[in-house]
């Protein structure tokens, strides 16, 4: 039988303490953020996971995919001005909790879509819902300790993916047992119940802004009219450190080639690699696996030697890792899943806890609002451009133009991005 000295106790209490000094912050608003964050995520990977497979069904093409996804990213960017320049104003939770609600119920077209034209509809319904977003991100990033963003985004996506991880093998298996359309079906009507648990959880958070007015029907059409939202979220921009301007660019560059990439990812996967369905669930789960190992010391790692040279890194890997792709095969994927994984935490959480770092809280919900405007809009051009360019010109060129623009990518980070010192950060 074990006798309690002294010393163990000892040991005991540094340990309880060193994981409190560590996970400490993990509580209140954040707690809550990232409950809610992991049901979301869990249903809504299940539902995603055969989503271009599930528009082919209903009538649609690789390039009516495209077009989707690009009208769901311009009508995303429009609302992205307003709910940013709200999220400031009115404060985050109200527009959180209300949207949250709403968005829940925008997923029943999708559930009970007979043709891919309701696609479109529920695409619209849902991302106008999803003008809560600045909000969300804002709310993040003020609950979030200086010294702590690169672990707290880490963590985000540590726990999201290890709520991800049995979604695709969870999708394949609905798909084994009910068909690719029931299947697809079922699981968005888990993603509805898991919005419906995140509104209510979401309505327990504590405002983050200092006073904000009092919304009011008569104030909120005053917001929405003419170009004042649209103007605020610009001129926002000369108010903060030129390096967000640059990572904003960077971003908005980017996105377009990588957008044609995601769009006809699973296609390709199936007409080239010759994937099937069951092995489209297990890379999924593989990736969301290396996620979760790889996620925390990532996040320790952006902490302690900051956020530019893990930036830098991710697009040094992205071209090394695009030959196991164009090449590949259903191993050489298997391998290559861990990189994908690692490129895609690097620039996520870098990027997310530099931007943090540079903005001031009482611009982050205008900030957050104009920067995805521009992503978006990017990201819509590419949508359409790469599933044209899948049917009618190559399979191929869409993964080409993506690995050719990481050069440029790696260099305006390399020149034109500064991380900020201690002294210069915001919101200390």
């Amino acid at each position: 039988m074990a006798v309690e000295t002294p010393e163990s106790k000892e040991d005991e209490k540094g340990v309880l303490g060193r994981i409190r000094s560590e996970f400490g912050f993990i509580r209140g608003n954040f707690l809550l953020i990232i409950i809610g964050w992991l049901l979301i995520d869990f249903t809504q990977e299940m539902a995603f996971t055969y989503y271009p497979y599930y528009v082919e069904a209903l009538g649609g093409t690789a390039a009516i995919v495209g077009l989707i996804g690009a009208l769901s990213s311009i009508i995303s960017a429009l609302i992205k001005f307003p709910g940013g320049y709200l999220a400031d104003k009115y404060g985050r939770k109200s527009i959180i909790t209300t949207m949250t609600f709403m968005a829940a119920f925008s997923y029943l077209l999708y559930m009970f879509a007979p043709n891919w034209q309701t696609i479109i509809v529920a695409t619209v319904f849902s991302q106008i819902c999803f003008i809560y977003t600045p909000a969300f991100d804002a709310m993040v990033m003020d609950t979030l300790p200086a010294d702590r963003r690169g672990t707290g985004y880490s963590i985000i996506n540590l726990i999201t993916s290890a709520s991800t991880t049995p979604s695709p093998l969870i999708a394949g298996m609905l798909y084994a047992n009910y068909g690719l359309v029931s299947g697809t079906r079922i699981s968005f009507g888990f993603l509805i119940v898991a919005f419906l648990i995140a509104g209510l959880l979401r309505s327990r958070l504590k405002e983050t802004v200092e006073a904000p007015e009092k919304m009011s029907v008569k104030g909120l059409l005053s917001s929405f009219s003419g170009a004042r939202m649209f103007v605020e979220g610009i001129r926002t921009w000369g108010e903060v450190p030129r390096t967000a301007l640059a990572l904003m660019i960077t971003f908005v560059f980017y996105q377009l080639p990588n957008s044609m990439f995601n769009v006809i990812f699973a296609f390709y996967l199936r007409d080239e690699l010759a994937i099937t369905y069951s092995d489209l669930a297990v890379l999924g789960a593989v990736i969301s696996a290396s996620v979760i190992v790889l996620s925390y010391p990532c996040g320790k790692i952006i902490d302690k030697v900051g956020k530019k040279i893990p930036l830098l890194a991710s697009f040094l890997l992205i071209p090394l890792a695009m030959p196991f792709l164009i090449w590949g095969d259903f191993v050489k994927l298997l391998l290559l899943a861990p990189v994908i994984a690692l490129v895609n935490i690097l620039i996520g959480t870098a990027s997310q806890a530099l931007t943090a770092d540079l903005i001031p809280p009482e611009h982050r919900g205008k900030i957050s609002g104009s920067r995805a405007f521009f992503v978006l809009i990017s990201a819509s051009i590419g949508q359409i451009l790469g599933g044209l360019i899948y049917e009618n010109v190559s399979h191929q060129l869409p993964l080409y133009i993506m690995w050719a623009s990481t050069i440029p990518a790696f260099f305006m980070i390399l020149f034109f991005v500064k991380e900020p010192g201690k002294e210069e950060i915001n919101g200390v």
